[in-house]
């Protein structure tokens, strides 16, 4: 499990003008945030814009993943979804090999029971190969995973822990005084990573740290003062990340720093407005 703690990134799909996949441009990302100093690499999650990519894009940017990481960190895949049966059928359809672990999304739209939510994970852990990180974001999935729920899951013995990206840090102390001590709490917003550290979690699944792996790697694993130094440079970044849409202003951001050679985006989404480009701009010359 340690192989989790830390700095993961969750790795934008970079796409050529035509909307295909950039490979070439996901390589260099690759290379950027490893170089920076990341824990472990997370392709295919909702800042990997999963949710436009097709099954047989999803295949070629994990296959991209773990034949130019050469296992130089670890990867987690993100496979999830809100209908189990399919989440099922890509667990068996996909090739795991150089991959790690997964990053489950609780369900989304159908905004089931605890219960539901229970019985989801339990059958993706049963079934999956790897070890499953499982994932609460209510502002997107309309449906929170209670501190008792994620405790109930913490004992299957697949499921390693959680991405947590609710906000609520009353929730993550609950989860955090009572959970297994081989259980993984992470943080799932870049600006709690400090906070949640502090209160037992293992580390961060980011978005920012595209752009910014070293100052990731200062804050999670730097003594007080330069972790929090870290934290605060990052603040005039974050909230320009999420003005559009995610992910939107980091692929605008890494594009303006020459990581990815094109800021496009999938619709339903847009790239960045000319309005959030300038104000990305301003920051990085700040």
């Amino acid at each position: 499990m340690n192989a989790f703690k830390g700095t993961g990134v969750a790795l934008v799909t970079p796409f050529l003008e035509d909307l295909r996949i950039d490979i070439a441009s996901f390589q260099n990302l690759i290379d950027h945030v490893i170089s920076g100093g990341a824990d472990y690499l997370v392709p295919l999650g909702t800042t990997g814009e999963s949710a436009t990519l097709s099954a047989t894009e999803k295949a070629e940017v994990l296959k991209a993943c773990v034949a130019h990481t050469k296992g130089r960190c670890p990867i987690m895949v993100g496979i999830g979804g809100n209908h189990t049966q399919a989440v099922l059928d890509t667990l068996s359809s996909t090739d795991f090999y150089g991959v790690a672990a997964i990053l489950s999304v609780s369900p989304y739209y159908n905004k089931p029971t605890q219960a539901g939510i229970i019985a989801h994970f339990r059958a993706i852990a049963d079934a999956s190969p790897v070890p499953v990180m499982l994932y609460n974001i209510p502002g997107r999935t309309m449906s929170n995973m209670t501190a008792s729920t994620t405790l109930t899951l913490s004992h299957h013995p697949n499921i390693i822990g959680i991405k947590e990206a609710s906000g609520n840090l009353e929730q993550c102390i609950h989860i955090a005084s009572a959970m297994p001590k081989d259980f993984l709490l992470l943080s799932g917003e870049d600006m709690l990573t400090k906070a949640i550290q502090s209160i037992g979690g293992s580390g961060v699944i980011s978005v920012l740290a595209n752009a910014f792996p070293s100052t990731f790697t200062q804050m999670v694993h730097g003594d007080l003062q330069a972790s929090l130094h870290a934290n605060y440079s990052l603040l005039k970044y974050n909230d320009l990340m999420y003005q559009e849409g995610n992910p939107v202003g980091i692929k605008h951001l890494l594009y303006k720093m020459g990581v990815i050679h094109s800021d496009q985006v999938r619709l339903p989404l847009l790239r960045a407005s000319q309005e959030l480009g300038e104000k990305i701009s301003m920051a990085l010359e700040f």
